[in-house]
């Protein structure tokens, strides 16, 4: 089976036995924030990959970004007659 074609930068993830990963999982967790992966094996199988979460896909949101550009009606707070009727309990 062929391999998938890696990324010149980044990096194959490391493989790392279960024993060694359980006894040194502060050492791995700290090169993951760093940027590091690893695949998690146990008699040559891969049972996990340990990488940094992706990055957040939506943009971070900008307070004012769309001042200027939304309009409201000067009687978007007025209700029709019947509603106002119906909320204050007049039948008409």
């Amino acid at each position: 089976m062929d391999e998938p074609v890696q990324d010149q930068e980044t990096p194959q993830p490391r493989r790392v036995g279960v024993r060694e990963f359980r006894g040194n999982l502060t050492g791995f967790l700290r090169e993951v924030r760093q940027g590091r992966s690893f695949l998690i094996t146990s008699h040559d199988q891969v049972l996990a990959e340990l990488r940094p979460p992706a990055p957040a896909s939506r943009p971070r949101r900008r307070p004012g970004a769309l001042r200027g550009c939304i309009r409201m009606a000067a009687d978007f707070d007025t209700l029709p007659p019947d509603v106002l009727a119906a909320m204050e309990g007049e039948n008409g």
